[in-house]
């Protein structure tokens, strides 16, 4: 198995729970809007010893297109976000969003269109 393959079956075999629909904002700095659906895979852990985070975009197949790698310097960690069922504006939507912050910067990672 690949890199997005082994996404793929993470993706498969967990839930993906939206707890910040696009439009709210973020519980500790509310100047933070949501551009997309926010959640996280259930089940699963991360580097912040928190569940796998997702952002998930208007596309009906709920398909990994890429990832958003992240650092934060006021948590001091870096991050992998799964894209699903994102479009290209949507992907571009979320890099900007984790650019427009003075703490952390973003990049998105596409998958190759299989």
């Amino acid at each position: 198995m690949d890199f997005w393959e082994r996404c793929e079956q993470l993706l498969s075999e967990h839930t993906v729970v939206i707890e910040r629909p696009k439009g709210t904002t973020h519980p500790r700095y509310p100047e933070c809007v949501y551009p997309l659906d926010y959640g996280y895979l259930e089940g699963t852990s991360a580097g912040d010893a928190d569940a796998i985070d997702v952002w998930r975009g208007s596309m009906p197949v709920p398909r990994l297109v890429g990832i958003v790698c992240t650092v934060d310097m006021l948590k001091c960690d870096a991050e992998m976000k799964l894209l699903v069922g994102c479009s290209d504006d949507e992907m571009r939507t979320v890099e900007k969003f984790h650019n427009e912050n003075a703490h952390m910067s973003g990049i998105v990672v596409l998958r190759e269109a299989t």
